[in-house]
């Protein structure tokens, strides 16, 4: 058994959990790896599904399962960090259970759950009816046994030649030579009936072109089990099982779960609209049927519970703040501290994560104990950047493991806690999940935003045209369905903030939808007019003669880039204003020691309220985000920004609010070199400001359109 540092794993971007444990087993020369995560004395074992995917398949499980459970995964032989052995007999049903009995055996796994997939049932009844003592209960998800008759049109000859491409004809081993991703496309195309399922499809690919057509065809070349061996085996089947089958399978006939539920006297939940892999399409589902079916093999008592009768309990609101910008955390605190004017009393506990829970705790908020477990978003969005390039859509697309992962803990918590009022602050997994799974809601919810609606790049051409409208065509279809999952929607502006133009082709325009569906509180801003500005200068330990010049990034590490640009702009900056003083502001994730900055510049990792120092600055350098820009506005605050590359929020919904309200100094970081950021700053100092006036009161009216639901 060889380990591997966790930290190596090529797959880390986008991940929710770092496993504890990592490595190889070796097998007769042929190495399997796998991955331990979490550290209860239960485990989950997750057969991989056929070589065509690796463990990765079960992404959307680990995260959330392995925070209750242990969770063993490890790739097949074939794909992955697996090898792929060239003999077609090591690829036999016999030598994935001797992986899978090798690696408890290495791990000292005496007693295990089993989850399998399509494929791998057959591994996994040979398991389960060979190794009794070795497993409490086994989940069979679609499984591909042959107990029915197969769907008609999968009965084609896979290593004759055939007369057609079309349909599963290209599930043979010809068409494999000619166009193996072809029949990647097709084949999880099928997999996922479910509409707007892009990425899974998208994922599946990637994952499938780990491997090659050839080390495919070996796999299917050992004899699986025929009828009669299948049916031996379910008749020694002794542990409970569960059974899971989609009612739109395209692979599996809808009656083949039903049958092996039956026959194995286990429980069969059929999941009407689910296709072939309801564990990515319909993830939240399936992970509470594995956990809830675990706790019963292992019989796991409830957890002690106090229930408090609802007259005597105080009001409690559940406040979700997004992690992505420091901003969200400083308006979410204005309008908590409105609520509980509004509300005295008022309980408010926060699910949230850094950089945002270090705004939370200088202002005196209270953080729920679960947001330890919160997979850090901030990170994952660092991670995406390539520069002073961000591509802010597909980060998000991403991200989709560990906004599942984040859901979940929002659903424990929501679960065994009575809270009065759910706040989602651009809290994009909360608002997804609970549309997908309307059941779930148990309390008023309230949705925050200030921009709707994800925009293609245009250089990025028509793939983000298709992408970007069908995730708005899901949404809208969601809040066409259920009405009732938002009780509130508010967007932080004014109608008139709101881009022009469609949702994308054949879909609403943007404005006429946003007016039916939100509700508007106009801007909300901790700063304001900052009253005496010369007595929070002085405060503040500026002079009154020395120019101050505030440079911001936010709480992300991607505007490093931009930090050393502005900063390699000072000499020329201050050679037209000779007393200048700049002021650079790292943020929690840039370490200002990893910055060269002449003497002059001034380097800060954190400045607590920083909004009080712009709104008092003389000018200032910042990237392209809303919050810091809005806060200039109102300040009346001359400054420059920076959009980030292929950052459509930027780009789009950010620029076209302070064009709105006049702030027009939108810079290039491609094409503005020191001299024309010193131009910049030196024009912004010297020329009078002329911005639209940002209404007071944002905060209040948030307030005012909340508490009515408590």
């Amino acid at each position: 058994m060889a380990a591997v540092a966790p930290s190596a794993t090529p797959h880390a971007a986008g991940r929710a959990v770092v496993p504890r444990e990592q490595g190889y087993l070796d097998r007769d020369g042929v190495r399997i790896f796998y991955e331990l995560s979490g550290d209860a004395p239960e485990t989950i074992l997750f057969l991989p599904p056929w070589a065509i995917n690796h463990s990765r398949f079960w992404k959307g499980q680990v995260p959330y399962l392995s925070r209750h459970f242990s969770v063993l995964t490890f790739d097949p032989r074939g794909n992955g960090r697996s090898d792929r052995p060239e003999s077609a007999e090591e690829y036999s049903a016999e030598a994935t259970v001797g992986d899978a009995l090798a690696l408890l055996n290495e791990l000292g796994l005496d007693r295990v759950l089993l989850v399998a997939h399509c494929g791998s049932a057959d591994k996994a009844l040979l398991l389960i009816a060979q190794h009794p003592q070795r497993f409490a209960g086994a989940v069979f998800m679609s499984p591909a046994l042959p107990i029915t008759p197969p769907l008609p049109e999968r009965v084609l000859s896979f290593t004759d030649p055939l007369p057609t491409d079309e349909g599963w004809a290209k599930q043979n081993r010809h068409y494999w030579q000619r166009d193996y991703r072809g029949y990647l496309d097709f084949f999880f195309g099928h997999c996922f009936t479910e509409p707007h399922s892009t990425k899974q499809i998208e994922d599946s690919v990637g994952w499938g072109l780990e491997t090659t057509g050839d080390t495919l065809e070996l796999t299917l070349e050992p004899p699986g089990l025929d009828a009669e061996a299948v049916h031996e085996l379910m008749a020694l089947v002794r542990c409970p099982v569960l059974v899971i089958q989609g009612t739109e399978d395209a692979l599996i006939p809808p009656d083949r779960g039903a049958a092996f539920a039956a026959a194995t006297g286990g429980r069969l939940v059929t999941l009407a609209g689910s296709g072939h892999a309801p564990h990515a399409r319909d993830p939240v589902r399936f992970n509470l049927l594995v956990s809830e079916f675990a706790n019963a093999c292992w019989g796991r008592p409830e957890a002690p519970q106090t229930w408090r009768r609802a007259i005597t309990r105080s009001t409690r609101v559940l406040y979700v703040s997004s992690p992505i910008g420091l901003g969200h955390a400083w308006r979410d605190v204005a309008i908590a501290r409105e609520l509980r004017r509004l509300q005295p009393g008022l309980t408010i506990d926060w699910l949230a994560q850094d950089p945002v829970t270090r705004v939370l705790e200088a202002a005196g908020e209270r953080i729920h104990p679960a947001s330890r477990h919160l997979a850090n978003e901030s990170r994952h969005i660092e991670a995406e950047a390539d520069g002073y390039q961000l591509h802010a859509f597909e980060a998000v697309r991403r991200m989709d493991e560990i906004l599942l992962a984040n859901f979940m803990v929002f659903h424990d918590v929501t679960r065994s806690e009575q809270y009065d009022l759910w706040i989602g602050d651009e809290a994009w997994e909360l608002d997804y999940y609970l549309h997908e799974n309307p059941e779930l809601k148990t309390a008023p919810y309230v949705w925050l935003t200030d921009f709707v609606g994800w925009l293609p790049m245009p250089a990025l051409g028509e793939r983000e045209v298709h992408l970007t409208a069908d995730y708005n065509a899901e949404m809208i279809e969601q809040i066409a369905r259920f009405p009732r999952v938002r009780d509130r929607s508010i967007f932080i502006g004014e109608p008139e903030d709101i881009v022009p133009g469609s949702f994308g082709p054949g879909l609403p325009q943007i404005r006429d939808w946003v007016a039916q569906q939100f509700q508007f509180s106009g801007y909300v801003t901790p700063a304001g007019n900052p009253g005496d500005r010369a007595a929070v200068r002085a405060e503040l330990a500026y002079r009154k003669d020395e120019p101050v010049c505030i440079v911001s990034v936010g709480g992300s590490g991607v505007g490093v880039d931009l930090l050393r640009s502005v900063i390699a702009s000072y000499p020329a900056a201050k050679a037209r204003v000779p007393a200048l003083r700049m002021i650079v502001v790292c943020g929690p994730r840039i370490d200002p020691s990893s910055l060269s900055a002449p003497d002059g510049v001034e380097l800060h990792q954190y400045v607590h309220e920083l909004y009080r120092h712009l709104a008092v600055c003389d000018v200032a350098v910042v990237q392209g985000g809303l919050t810091t820009g809005m806060e200039l506005v109102t300040a009346k605050r001359p400054f420059l920004y920076f959009p980030l590359r292929l950052h459509f929020e930027q780009n789009f919904h950010v620029r076209h609010r302070l064009t709105r309200y006049g702030a027009h100094r939108c810079l290039d970081i491609d094409t503005a070199d020191p001299d024309t950021i010193a131009d910049a700053i030196a024009a912004a100092l010297s020329e009078p400001v002329e911005y639209r006036d940002v209404e007071p009161g944002g905060a209040a009216r948030a307030a005012e359109l909340i508490v009515s639901l408590l």
